[in-house]
């Protein structure tokens, strides 16, 4: 591809140009609200009642040590069970040994492995490199695995982890790419930092044309067949692959009409990523996937996109029971207190949550099961996302904070030039996490999205660097124009001395002397193009230069000062958007069910109390609370009992199984509870009165020490079955 060609591509993703408009249908909702992966058949320890499986991989998950069966006797095994079909395999990976070996087309394919400067191949497992997705490759996929999975009735495809590392680009496959994209010779990405910026943008089209190549067989074969296939990406937030020095197409997806949605992969794994805070290094998980989940929210948000939002109750790296506990509660607060999402991925690899051993304790080497009371905890929050609303509910605290990204910010990870470190990706964080642990809800808002009027429509003052990022389109610049001089108030940090600000890119070509993007935005807005520290007036708005780079407001103790009065500042005075609350705890109203969190390294460490009537969904034994503290560094999740729907009729409030079949009438109420076998039914439900009777499959096993008359709950427990137990109340 000639480089002129490229740029026109990279300007119609980036402004939009194909995206849906916003309130329009650009393709029809699924019946899915809860999903889960899996590589292996239905097992009586695995059946989680989720409404649907993505059963993953032709060939199963390289990750497994067990063989599976057939693709099409695991899904058979599933759909006997009611689940709806999906189909799970990586674009980046996979069980593709047929491909690399030749028993495809009778040629080897090794050396379309990611390669890296020392010519090492970048391996996930046995066999299994990192591709450099080539249009043969991309063909396979779609005659070996997309037909053969929709054929088996697969109803959805979802192509996991588009992944491409920073540190690769060393191939011959990758030179033959860049030869027939740039309509060059390949140059090493180490050399320069035009070199890197340039190889990286590959990265980014070469996963961007492969989902679409990919995704655009699938619904046309579908099509053919009289099927409606959807089409989805399972994805690390930008956040994370910036972090992780990967190269993904990120936001860039929504642009494709064949792309319905995403999955959002946040859990304790990226989230536990350490970051800087006030000069220290360390791990931050709630704040973390806070960001994370909004980085993924906010870049479907404008364009109608469907999203699912996965945890992960352990991690892909063995840890203790204990560990995994603490951070998923962590994981999956930050996850709902996003109301606008209300699809969820309730697990990964049910066979490892059920059936791996883990260690004890952190300084044991012992291991077990997951323990009975962690697995009922986890099944009750989990049917808690079956029963999750979407709510137009917003956190407490201030809003209108967004801090602008780009998917450029995967570009500068790797390598470093010219000594210019952005450690722990800390110009993002630098913006972001002074404001999070200030109980701030900061926005994440990105730059491809800026087309779309809804993007800005509730900010009122945006921060953003080219720092860390640069933009690959100059209409971003006409957008933020247009929004300051309407009001809008922009705070601009950086020194641009990074050395990314000099590569060739259109700020520095066809007619552009731009030394920096920051040139070419300063003179849009109408100020000088080399604005130094100081406040600018533009039309009925504001912007606000600060000549520092963001990291140095986390990196050094007590570094945000300036930063933290200028927003201060800026918020009230200019944007009038009243105070700057600043506080230590989140809080979110979703139906009946009750979101708080609250940060440590805070203004306060004060422990948020909430008083009220609550049962607690982090406490297997499910009791009902008057009173409930959240301690600094932690969460809770709790249902409301005062904002419980229509309190006369008999209902599961919550439970660590998934209820169906209801049956009421005037003095009783009987339904099927189905959870996975080995883990322990646990339930409160309400009632109109006191039970007189309560049978389990028949057999009486009322207690009136179950009932707690001021909530009007029985609490009731069971062994669970994924046959069905028949649970019956009568008053």
């Amino acid at each position: 591809m000639n480089p002129v060609k490229a740029y026109t591509i990279y300007a119609g993703i980036l402004t939009g140009a194909m995206l849906c408009l916003p309130g329009t249908a650009c393709y029809s909702k699924d019946n899915v609200k809860t999903t889960f992966q899996s590589s292996q058949e239905w097992r009586p320890t695995i059946d989680n009642r989720a409404d649907a499986v993505m059963v993953y991989g032709i060939g199963g998950n390289p990750s497994d040590r067990t063989s599976a069966k057939s693709f099409e006797s695991r899904v058979r095994s599933w759909k006997d069970r009611g689940y709806i079909i999906h189909y799970m395999t990586g674009i980046a990976w996979g069980e593709y040994q047929d491909y690399f070996t030749g028993k495809w087309d009778g040629k080897w394919h090794l050396d379309e492995g990611q390669v890296t400067q020392k010519g090492d191949t970048i391996w996930h497992g046995h066999m299994v490199p990192y591709i450099v997705p080539s249009m043969n490759f991309l063909n396979y996929m779609k005659e070996r695995h997309v037909k053969r999975a929709i054929d088996a009735g697969a109803e959805a495809i979802f192509m996991e982890e588009p992944e491409f590392w920073a540190r690769s680009g060393y191939s011959d496959a990758f030179k033959r790419e860049w030869k027939e994209y740039y309509g060059t010779d390949w140059r090493p990405q180490h050399e320069s930092p035009e070199a890197t910026y340039m190889s990286n943008k590959l990265k980014y089209h070469l996963y961007y044309r492969a989902l679409n190549e990919v995704f655009t067989y699938a619904k046309e074969y579908g099509k053919s067949l009289g099927r409606d296939i959807k089409c989805y990406v399972p994805t690390h937030s930008l956040v994370n692959y910036s972090q992780w020095q990967i190269v993904s197409p990120e936001a860039s997806l929504a642009s494709l009409p064949c792309v319905d949605g995403y999955i959002a992969q946040v859990w304790t794994g990226t989230s536990r990523e350490p970051n800087f805070f006030n000069g220290i290094r360390k791990e931050r998980v709630f704040e973390n996937a806070f960001l994370e989940y909004g980085s993924m929210e906010s870049m479907t948000a404008p364009t109608g996109r469907k999203m699912f939002f996965l945890t992960d109750p352990i991690e892909d790296w063995p840890r203790d029971w204990a560990d995994y506990k603490r951070n998923y509660q962590a994981t999956f607060t930050a996850q709902l207190l996003y109301p606008g999402v209300s699809d969820y991925e309730v697990m990964p690899w049910p066979e490892r949550i059920y059936e791996g051993l883990y260690r004890t304790s952190a300084d044991s080497q012992e291991k077990t099961r997951i323990p009975r009371f962690y697995s009922a905890q986890m099944q009750v929050m989990i049917n808690a996302l079956n029963k999750m609303p979407q709510s137009d509910n917003r956190l407490n605290g201030s809003h209108g904070i967004g801090v602008l990204m780009a998917n450029s910010l995967m570009f500068q990870r790797f390598p470093q030039h010219k000594g210019y470190d952005d450690p722990q990706l800390a110009n993002f964080y630098g913006m972001a996490l002074p404001l999070v642990k200030r109980g701030v809800p900061v926005k994440t808002v990105h730059i491809e999205n800026l087309a779309f009027p809804a993007t800005l429509r509730d900010i009122k003052v945006l921060v953003m660097t080219y720092s860390n990022m640069k933009p690959l389109d100059p209409e971003a610049h006409k957008h933020l124009a247009d929004w300051v001089r309407k009001g809008g108030v922009l705070l601009f940090c950086g020194s641009d001395k990074d050395p990314f600000q000099g590569v060739r890119e259109w700020w520095s070509t066809n007619g552009n002397s731009y030394t920096a993007p920051s040139q070419h935005l300063f003179k849009t807005l109408g100020i000088d193009m080399n604005a130094a520290d100081g406040e600018y007036k533009v039309g009925k708005g504001t912007v606000m230069v600060m000549r520092h780079d963001p990291k140095d407001f986390i990196i050094n103790k007590g570094g945000d000062a300036d930063y933290v009065r200028n927003l201060t500042a800026l918020y009230s005075d200019r944007a009038k958007a009243g105070k700057l609350d600043f506080k230590n705890d989140f809080q979110l109203q979703r139906g009946a069910y009750k979101l708080a969190a609250v940060v440590d390294e805070s203004v306060s460490d004060k422990p948020l109390v909430l008083n009220g009537r609550y049962i607690d969904l982090f406490d297997p034994e499910l009791p009902v609370m008057q009173s409930v503290t959240v301690n600094p560094g932690t969460q809770s999740l709790l249902i409301d009992l005062d904002k419980v729907k229509d309190r006369k009729r008999a209902q599961v409030l919550a439970a660590s199984f998934r209820e169906s079949d209801e049956a009421r009438s005037g003095n009783s109420y009987a339904f099927t509870a189905k959870s996975p076998v080995e883990t322990d039914g646990v339930s409160r439900v309400l009632l109109p009165s006191m039970p007189k009777s309560v049978t389990v499959d028949g057999k009486q096993v009322f207690n009136p020490q179950d009932w707690d008359k001021a909530s009007r709950t029985y609490l009731l427990k069971f062994e669970n079955s994924p046959e069905g137990r028949k649970v019956r109340f009568n008053w």
